[in-house]
């Protein structure tokens, strides 16, 4: 997934949170990654693996997982 190509579609607490969107995006057929986020969320964040994350999508997708997640919050 080229980065030009994507849009952040949910930042999440942790890389297991991420990975819980990522696989219910990806059961609906959606391309989807996550990363670090660029917020500074600790002093230790770059010495842990924890924090926040980005749950990014290609943009031509982006409103169909917008869709797909408010959904999945109701």
């Amino acid at each position: 997934m080229d980065a030009n190509d994507t849009a952040v579609v949910k930042v999440v607490a942790s890389e297991a949170e991420a990975q819980i969107v990522c696989g219910l995006l990806e059961s609906a057929g959606l391309e989807c990654s996550y990363r670090d986020t660029e917020a500074l969320d600790s002093l230790l964040e770059e010495f842990t693996p924890a924090g926040p994350r980005e749950v990014v999508v290609l943009k031509s997708d982006l409103a169909a997982a917008q869709a797909l997640l408010a959904e999945a919050e109701d």
